[in-house]
């Protein structure tokens, strides 16, 4: 299950649902407190942080890391913008302009992040590095933690400084 799930093609199916959702708790937000919460984790950037992480961590290989998340961005981009479509929702290209040049950088984001799997600086500087963009975009763009960004946090901490690899693979 793990296999088909961590797949390109598993993952271009993910993203596309995640855009969905993503795009759907933003309209519906107005509907009841939940999808307050939800429209929330969906439009700041600690949710899309911690997934693209696991993403990364749980791919087999870097190449396949780095495959998967642009493949996820790319379907989460398109279902977003298309249910946005749908739904006649406000867009702007410059949005669309911004995120397909950060899908584009996302491989790359997701060989860094792969790269967390070893000992010794560099990696200790990559898990700081993604730990000092979740906190800094965090404070910069959207004003300081919420409730949630605290809690996705663990988990990224979890994954980042405690999780034990041998040789450069999970156990």
């Amino acid at each position: 299950m793990k296999d088909k799930l961590l797949s390109p093609g598993g993952m271009l199916v993910m993203g596309g649902l995640m855009g969905i959702l993503s795009k759907l708790s933003d309209v519906g937000s107005h509907i009841g407190y939940l999808q307050i919460i939800l429209s929330e984790m969906t439009s700041q950037m600690s949710l899309w942080i911690l997934i693209g992480v696991v993403i990364s961590l749980f791919s087999r290989s870097r190449k396949l890391a780095m495959a998967n998340i642009f493949l996820f961005c790319m379907g989460m981009l398109a279902a977003y913008y298309v249910t946005a479509g749908v739904t006649h929702s406000v867009y702007g290209w410059s949005f669309i302009k911004g995120w397909a040049v950060f899908a584009c950088f996302s491989p790359v984001m997701a060989y860094l992040v792969t790269l967390t799997k070893e000992k010794g600086r560099l990696p200790l500087l990559i898990k700081i590095g993604v730990l000092a963009a979740y906190v800094g975009v965090d404070l910069l763009l959207f004003g300081g933690p919420q409730i949630f960004d605290i809690v996705l946090l663990l988990p990224l901490l979890y994954l980042l400084f405690v999780r034990k690899y041998a040789n450069g693979r999970k156990i």
